[in-house]
């Protein structure tokens, strides 16, 4: 930039000059500016700026990302974080087991790959942070690469995507560099863990994106129609990775309705038909080929897990039944009239209790009860938890009649005291809005109607046989239509802590929910149920249509994402994250005071935030000026500034501001994605800021460019490599500073660690005390 007077290009008014007919696209590629030849950059920009320079460069940072990523990654030998649920998901494909988690599986079915590629038998158990992978002859390291090779060809992503949006070779690197020299990304992509694979293929799809937009003046044509599908494929591999790559399909969405928005503009002389063709190629490629790919990752995932495994609790019956070996459907039997049963819950998995003792006449809160037994929900086998089955009408002597039904009517006879379940309009000990349950004797009718309960099977048909183990139900009583019910809170000590079972008058609520856990004899009294409870031959699975589970699977793992609301101590708020306010340990060793601390270049990360609100602050100014009728950018640099950085900001936002309102657990590491993004936007701000002027056109020529126009050229002169390689520097001797945090070794002594903690709310392991005299 010159001194001495205003700048030409950010201080001007508006010239009057000869008007033009708009030609089909109006954008930062049809402005003429004033015109920069290319002799006239510097010689380090023309060197910088040359093919060979630049596949250079892409060669140096994947090399050393690959050295920083792949460094001691056998270290530690032992699980780390959230090893123990990605490493024995893994685990779990190699066994074929089914199991239930809250993301998509396409990353963990890599990690399965990994490991059955490097020969994993999938045996080890990822119980514990700690355990020891060399001591089980695990294959760890050929998992750990799998993220490893992926976080560091992310790498040079980053660099490509600045590239392709006309910025320097240096600004070019100098984005790459906040990802390549940073602990955090470093940490996190050298073990078995998610966001590694999440965000290789959120920035292959940003690259992918611009890659079409570029084509823009040729669209429909076959490079056109590679880079939108491509850009729809990796769209849905990272929708497919984690469950927050949905903001990635969020993010390009807001960016293909702003982009349709443009077309539907009458001044660019389109007609309808000309949108419609391209609404139609766009929802193909960004709505059709992701579900089908999401969809097809799914089927692989539930074709892979037939066998038993630890999820099947949490699907319906209909979904156990498939799956070969479970319980279901070994253990699952008809009940009929007058056998004798254990009833679960659900969810607190208690069974449905009775015992002699009464409640107290009056609760601590004044409210007065029944005085009536005790019905309560009790955790562990116990023979108060025996009910008998009994009808309230006639039945056949022998014979299917006597098989109990959906929504027959029936009562339970509490085998002990020979009492009948009963419920009435008094309130619970616990919840006064709820109705108590107690019980009744049997030879006493003048509360038979209180004593009837309606049966009603869990997505059951009329006539549906009930059945142990797979027969969830509802039990709903007849006269005052409440369902039997249980929670987690327990009953003072005249309850002996039990739960509290009580009637709810919400019939559909998902947890009021039961199941019969076992039929303990029949109706004769005998518990050798030979031929209806004994040993059966194995039975074949059942089949249940794909997208019933598929659509069953995705409403539970939505349910179970927004219940992890437990708190941990290293949750932390996402305003919080862009200043890596604290970290997460990852893992610790007393011997030789070893630890991994999850946390980020604090130069990069804070080059990043002054990025944005540069960036920020830079727009806002140019808005304001622009209502002077002051023009401080030239239009092909606002253009840039707007839809690149603009398209930058995007995805930093999308992927940030939504968990502000979520309530469940959150870390440090959700911001990654949101750091490369920052990432971008750094070096687009850092390109502004060194050069006037924008590398131009970068748009793919096409025929619908009336004639190409005047290249030219940002010049960042000989300050930039100077100013890049000095930060470069400055982050790097930062990453090896923090880097014993980061690689879990060599380890540090007290004082070693307290030099470390930059910043006070870090949470270090073995830092020294504080001593007098010191």
């Amino acid at each position: 930039m010159s001194g001495g007077g205003p700048s030409k290009l950010r201080n001007r008014k508006p010239q009057p000059g000869p008007s033009r007919d708009l030609s089909p696209e109006i954008d930062e590629d049809e402005h003429n500016i004033d015109a920069r030849n290319s002799r006239a950059r510097s010689y380090a920009e023309k060197v910088l700026e040359t093919e060979q320079a630049n596949v250079g460069m892409i060669a140096l940072l994947t090399t050393l990302a690959f050295a920083l990523r792949f460094y001691k990654i056998n270290h530690p030998d032992q699980v780390v974080f959230d090893e123990v649920h990605f490493g024995k998901f893994a685990s779990y494909y190699i066994l074929r087991q089914y199991y239930f988690d809250v993301h998509p599986p396409f990353a963990k079915l890599l990690f399965g790959l990994a490991g059955w590629f490097v020969g994993y038998d999938g045996h080890f158990g990822f119980e514990n942070i700690g355990d020891s992978y060399t001591e089980a002859h695990v294959p760890y390291v050929g998992m750990r690469a799998l993220p490893a090779i992926l976080g560091s060809l992310t790498v040079p992503v980053v660099y490509a995507i600045m590239k392709e949006c006309g910025f320097s070779t240096i600004v070019a690197t100098f984005s790459a560099c906040l990802v390549l020299f940073d602990n955090a990304h470093v940490a996190q992509d050298r073990l078995i863990l998610l966001d590694a694979t999440f965000i290789f293929f959120m920035t292959l799809t940003m690259y992918s994106y611009i890659r079409f937009k570029k084509l823009r003046y040729r669209d429909f044509s076959f490079d056109w129609w590679l880079w939108i599908l491509a850009s729809g494929t990796f769209m849905a591999l990272t929708w497919a990775s984690k469950v927050n790559g949905v903001l990635t399909v969020v993010a390009i969405g807001i960016a293909v309705i702003i982009d349709l928005w443009d077309i539907l503009d009458i001044k660019k002389g389109h007609s309808l038909e000309y949108f419609w063709k391209h609404f139609a190629a766009r929802a193909v490629a960004f709505i059709v080929l992701p579900l089908i790919l999401y969809l097809s990752i799914f089927w692989v995932h539930l074709t892979i897990l037939t066998n038993s495994g630890p999820g099947d609790t949490f699907m319906s019956p209909a979904f156990q039944e498939t799956l070969r070996g479970n319980e279901l459907l070994l253990n699952s039997h008809e009940i009929r009239y007058y056998d004798t049963i254990t009833i679960r819950h659900r969810d607190t998995r208690v069974f449905l209790h009775s015992h002699p003792d009464k409640y107290p006449l009056k609760y601590e809160d004044g409210r007065i009860s029944s005085q009536g037994q005790q019905v309560t929900g009790y955790g562990h086998e116990d023979t108060n938890n025996y009910w008998q089955v009994i009808p309230t009408k006639a039945l056949p002597e022998t014979g299917r009649g006597r098989v109990v039904r959906d929504e027959d009517v029936i009562q339970l006879l509490h085998v002990n005291t020979q009492t009948l379940l009963l419920t009435h309009d008094v309130a619970s000990p616990l919840m006064p809005t709820n109705e108590e349950f107690t019980t009744w004797p049997k030879d006493d009718l003048s509360r038979y109607n209180d004593t009837l309960f309606q049966l009603r099977l869990v997505d059951g048909f009329e006539g549906e046989a009930w059945k142990s183990k797979s027969g969830h139900f509802r039990l709903i009583h007849v006269p005052t239509k409440v369902a039997m019910w249980t929670h987690p809170k327990q009953l003072p000590d005249w309850a002996y802590k039990q739960q509290e079972i009580n009637g709810n008058k919400n019939v559909n609520d998902k947890t009021a929910i039961w199941f019969v856990d076992n039929i303990v004899a029949d109706e004769s009294g005998e518990e050798d149920l030979a031929g209806r409870t004994g040993d059966v031959p194995p039975k074949e699975p059942k089949s249940l249509n794909f997208f019933k589970k598929f659509f069953e699977l995705q409403i539970l793992m939505l349910q179970h994402n927004a219940g992890l609301t437990a708190s941990h101590p290293y949750a932390s708020g996402p305003i919080n994250w862009p200043f890596l306010i604290s970290g997460i340990s990852f893992w610790t060793q007393s011997e030789g005071q070893k630890q991994i601390y999850f946390i980020g270049n604090i130069i990069g990360w804070w080059a990043c935030v002054i990025g944005i609100s540069l960036y920020t602050g830079i727009m806002l100014a140019d808005t304001v000026a622009r209502r002077r009728e002051i023009e401080p950018l030239t239009e092909p640099v606002r253009h840039r500034l707007m839809n690149s950085t603009g398209f930058f900001l995007l995805f930093w936002a999308v992927h940030y501001f939504p968990f502000f309102l979520m309530s469940r657990q959150l870390f440090l590491h959700h911001y990654l994605p949101s750091h490369v993004a920052s990432a971008l936007v750094a070096g687009s701000v850092l390109s502004f800021a060194l050069s006037e002027s924008v590398n131009y056109p970068i748009s793919v020529w096409g025929p619908r460019l009336r004639t190409p126009k005047n290249a030219t050229y940002a010049d960042l002169g000989s300050k930039a490599p100077v100013i890049v390689g000095v930060f470069a520097l400055l982050m790097f001797v930062m990453f090896v500073y923090i880097a014993p945090l980061t690689y879990g070794t060599p380890g540090l002594d007290g004082h070693s660690v307290n030099a470390r903690r930059l910043l006070s709310s870090w949470t270090l392991h073995f830092a020294a005390k504080p001593t007098d005299g010191i």
